[in-house]
């Protein structure tokens, strides 16, 4: 033997004969396992089926002895490719999955219909994967003579693709059980908003820096007036969230938490804002309408308040708006608590008019092509020619004047409710004095700012956003008019309200950890909200159930306008 390059060949020769035949192992074992679970009425086209079976392996084995060109024919002639690449890493979680990494090759070995396959990795290791972290891979003939030293890795909307696709084993067996209706889907915003702050209003709320990291972007003030100087975007619109229709809800041994829909800007591969959520309500005699702005005593709380709006710099043309219908339930049987997509849709905004639009909901993620989202046993066709197909009703609105001037002032990139504006125009206002009023604009002094610090978080806790409304509201109704229009005083009344309100609160032992969907919690924290508020209306000194707070951290009252600002690029 002269060299090594037969040797290396050799090698690559058994190692692949060795995959074949383990590969043809496992089909007679899927086989076995086939006809062990099938009914009693199917024995004998099943029969059929195994003698079939048995005459392909057959063939297979005789296969294994022609040359390596009739081999590649063979493989050639499936139609579906074998070889797959993994586009993130999967640990296993029950008995029988395969744990690989991101840009190991597999060998798949048998398919099945809920999306979870059985496949082999380069040492033999064989387990269960979901379809969607697979990448079909079509090897060529350099490929196969060079071997796979270069793992192939997945780009950045692939990565993000492939952190959301996951089936869960929990949604298979409900649906099995028929108490998931077809179509529903685990819920792909909710996972990427469960993922750190990346995806919360409080990170976009914040200000960013340029392209230099040396100056603000989204951060000028007029040297004339004191005020915070507008900057236009490329999408700026508000609309409005009307109700959605024929929303099949979850069968028997499933009770429904939450019926509510996730909103951000899409442009087809990525999130580029925040993730905001809507509640929706719902009559107990229709469940299958949704509806939003529900009519309650008082203020209407930001969870339940469908008007919003959007701002974005992108200049995708195939920018929009994404919305996601959830439902958050537990099983009756074990307690276990999930996040299902009852579909979702999407609104190009880059060719849109203010009127109402009627969107399908369609099934699967955001990232796969339209399915259809089923309401029963009937076929597609059936669906289409009842026009029962669900939709979610959503009227877009023209923009005044005035309102573009106010969302000039806040971050290029933000999705919220709109019956909190006033409240972040005076944060945006006092955020920009206090950056101005460095000594320097290169200065990395922290500052001490309680509002800069915790104002932020309360866009992620609702329930004490709308406290901190209310109770600025009761302030503003014992101001001027002359003192609504002093921005000196303004800012300074926004920080004493702030202090005497919602700040102890976000430091209380006694208030709970907010958690989604988690009612008796949140009645419990309701409690205590409106105890605060009561003192502070009244004007109370004494202590009250919030009175113990954590222990004191400079991190309370410091801001870092460098450590805290958001980026443009989706993880």
């Amino acid at each position: 033997v002269e060299g090594s390059g037969p040797v290396e060949d050799y090698d690559q020769r058994r190692e692949e004969e060795c995959l074949r035949v383990r590969g043809l192992m496992e089909r007679l074992d899927g086989l076995a396992l086939q006809l062990s679970s099938a009914a009693p009425g199917q024995d004998d086209s099943q029969e059929e089926d195994s003698e079939e079976d048995d005459e392909e392996v057959d063939e297979d084995d005789e296969d294994d002895d022609e040359e390596d060109d009739e081999e590649d024919d063979a493989s050639d002639e499936s139609s579906e490719p074998r070889a797959y690449s993994v586009l993130s890493d999967i640990r296993g979680e029950e008995p029988g999955d395969l744990s690989v990494q991101r840009g190991e090759l597999l060998r798949v070995i048998s398919t099945a219909p809920d999306g979870w396959w059985l496949a082999e990795d380069s040492k033999g290791n064989r387990g269960l994967v979901p379809r969607t972290y697979l990448k079909s891979v079509v090897p060529d003939e350099n490929e196969s003579e060079e071997g796979s030293d270069e793992e192939p890795g997945p780009s950045a909307s692939e990565s993000q693709r492939s952190k959301v696709r996951k089936t869960l084993t929990e949604v298979d067996v409900l649906s099995a059980m028929g108490a998931i209706p077809p179509g529903f889907t685990p819920s792909t915003l909710n996972r990427l908003a469960l993922e750190g702050a990346t995806y919360r209003g409080s990170r976009f709320i914040q200000p960013e820096l340029s392209q230099s990291q040396l100056a603000f972007k989204d951060v000028f003030m007029e040297p004339n007036t004191g005020e915070v100087r507008g900057r236009q975007v490329a999408v700026c619109v508000c609309f409005s969230l009307v109700g959605c229709r024929r929303i099949s809800p979850p069968g028997v041994g499933v009770a429904v938490l939450s019926r509510h829909v996730r909103l951000c800007a899409f442009d087809g591969s990525q999130v580029l804002s925040n993730i905001h959520t809507v509640r929706a309500t719902v009559n107990p005699k229709n469940p299958k309408t949704w509806t939003f702005s529900a009519r309650v005593s008082g203020d209407l709380p930001t969870l339940l308040d469908g008007e919003c709006f959007l701002r974005c710099s992108s200049d995708s043309p195939e920018l929009g708006l994404l919305l996601e219908l959830g439902v958050t339930f537990t099983r009756t049987s074990t307690g276990e608590k999930g996040e299902l997509s009852c579909g979702w849709t999407y609104l190009k905004l880059s060719d849109t008019t203010a009127r109402t639009y009627e969107l399908p909901v369609h099934g699967g993620t955001p990232f796969e092509s339209q399915l259809p989202v089923q309401t029963g046993s009937k076929s597609m066709f059936q669906v289409l020619q009842s026009r029962s197909q669900p939709k979610l009703t959503l009227k877009l609105k023209s923009v005044s004047r005035r309102t573009r001037a106010q969302l000039s002032l806040l971050p290029d990139c933000l999705l919220y409710c709109s019956n909190v504006l006033h409240l972040l125009l005076i944060f945006r206002q006092i955020l920009t004095q206090t950056l101005m009023d460095r000594p320097t604009a290169q200065s990395r002094d922290l500052m001490c700012h309680p509002v800069l610090t915790s104002f932020p978080l309360l866009l992620d806790e609702t329930d004490l956003l709308d406290a901190f409304k209310s109770a600025w509201l009761h302030a503003e109704q014992a101001m001027s008019r002359a003192l609504k229009r002093d921005l000196v005083f303004l800012r300074a009344e926004f920080t004493s309200v702030f202090l005497a309100t919602v700040h102890p609160l976000l430091h209380s032992t006694t208030l709970p950890c907010q958690r989604w969907a988690d009612l008796p919690l949140e009645e419990q924290r309701v409690r205590l909200i409106s105890l605060a508020l009561d003192r502070f209306r009244t004007g109370s000194q004494s202590e009250g159930p919030v009175a113990e707070q954590e222990a004191f951290d400079v991190t309370e009252l410091s801001f870092d306008p460098l450590g805290k600002v958001p980026h443009n690029t989706t993880p």
